[in-house]
């Protein structure tokens, strides 16, 4: 009721306006009938006191869904948290395991290396042998084939002593030392 005495009021101020305006050509009209002031009073009454719920009911639905959302909004961000920790928890071990890998390759490729040098070592040393070998061999195939060329050249100059003749003395000297093997035995 107080609003409404404040809108008699207002009427009230209005028609003394209104009989000033008239005299000087602006004027308001007063007759509550006439400018159907009580329907806009029931109407503004009707839409303060069922527009005052609609418009409460708005609000309210509006900020619950507004604290839905920003509840939707906070567990989606401690889930992203979660699997950004998570993430980098894996990144550190996929790291680490990576790390691991490299020192065993490396690890590795140093005993395959090691493997490598000691059967190179192995080869050369079994090449140097058999280096030494084939020198020994080659040697004593030359010292077998010099030795026949010496025995084959004291042959023939034997041959071509013995064709030549053998002088008497040196003939009764081989005889008597041939004898002396012989009894010797």
């Amino acid at each position: 009721m107080g609003n409404m005495g404040t809108f008699l009021l207002l009427a009230t101020e209005h028609s003394e306006l209104a009989e000033g305006a008239a005299e000087g050509g602006f004027g308001l009209n007063l007759d509550i009938l006439e400018t159907n002031l009580i329907n806009l009073a029931i109407l503004i009454g009707i839409l303060f006191y069922f527009g005052r719920k609609v418009l409460s009911n708005i609000l309210n639905e509006r900020r619950s869904k507004i604290e839905t959302a920003v509840r939707e909004a906070e567990k989606r961000q401690k889930e992203a948290q979660t699997a950004l920790s998570q993430a980098q928890e894996q990144l550190t071990q996929a790291q680490a395991e990576a790390q691991r890998i490299r020192q065993a390759a490396e690890e590795s490729a140093q005993a395959a290396k090691d493997a490598v040098l000691a059967k190179a070592a192995q080869d050369v040393e079994r090449l140097k042998q058999t280096a030494a070998a084939d020198l020994n061999t080659e040697r004593e195939r030359a010292l077998a084939e010099l030795r026949q060329r010496v025995a084959a050249l004291a042959l023939q100059k034997v041959e071509s002593e013995l064709r030549a003749g053998i002088a008497d003395d040196v003939q009764q000297t081989i005889i008597d030392r041939s004898i002396a093997q012989v009894g010797g035995r």
